[in-house]
């Protein structure tokens, strides 16, 4: 308030203050000398006028501090993610190529559909980039969401060296790890009735030769190539795309 400015510094322009604490004292002072004046137009002082007009109504302060909040526009994508700052956060699968609402502060992302809001996570900055809500999963995805790398790399071990070996083998093909537990569930299914020592003969085949997929490692099971010494060509994996040597000729 201009009038709050020029009263204070008119009263104190010629006093020498020796701490912030002495000069606040002596504002503190001129201002309450400005709120019990008593104003000459409507005879009464601006404390007055708080005390028995605004104080009643004023509303308590929130229990939670502001935060700055930045609101975007953004269109959820074929894997019911939304993308804000290259990190990704669900929502529910059936908004899929809908419009959302994005709320983003510093801690969380907050996602509104039509007005009401229908996720909000952590705000990611490092790590996974996906973050991601088993409720919002088709059921489909849902029953992979228990699953890891390490829990797979666990399974793998039980077997044997071999097999935790084509583990990793499987997730490091992919650009992302979860893209081959579907493939790492095959195998699990496949060894399940399988001696550990066959089964640790099957891993070691299938990493030799690079036979990296559900097909693959069961065309070496079903041909019982996990003991054959021959060359990798020997051991092709039959394919519907491999052209053979007439194809040429």
């Amino acid at each position: 308030m201009r009038f709050a400015q020029t009263y204070i510094l008119g009263r104190l322009r010629r006093q020498t203050f020796f701490s912030l604490a002495e000069a606040n004292a002596a504002i503190a002072a001129a201002l309450e000398r400005i709120n019990a004046h008593v104003m000459r137009r409507i005879g009464v002082s601006r404390r007055q006028l708080f005390e028995t007009v605004e104080m009643p109504v004023l509303a308590p302060l929130p229990d939670a501090d502001y935060q700055f909040a930045e609101w975007l526009l953004a269109r959820v994508s074929l894997d019911y993610h939304v993308e804000v700052d290259g990190f990704f956060y669900s929502v529910p699968h059936g908004l899929i190529r809908e419009q959302v609402d994005v709320r983003a502060t510093t801690r969380t992302i907050e996602l509104f559909h039509r007005g009401l809001r229908v996720a909000a996570h952590q705000r990611r900055y490092g790590g996974r980039r996906h973050g991601t809500d088993p409720d919002h999963m088709p059921s489909a995805h849902r029953r992979y969401a228990e699953w890891t790398p390490d829990r797979f790399r666990r399974w793998g071990r039980s077997i044997g060296p071999n097999t935790e070996g084509l583990v990793l083998a499987i997730l490091a093909n992919r650009p992302h790890p979860e893209q081959g537990f579907r493939t790492c569930l095959g195998v699990l299914r496949l060894f399940k009735d399988i001696d550990p020592e066959r089964a640790e003969l099957i891993a070691a085949r299938a990493v030799a030769v690079s036979a990296l997929t559900y097909k693959s490692i069961a065309s070496i099971i079903a041909n019982k190539l996990e003991r054959s010494s021959r060359d990798t060509e020997d051991a092709i994996i039959e394919h519907p795309n491999l052209r053979g040597p007439g194809y040429f000729h």
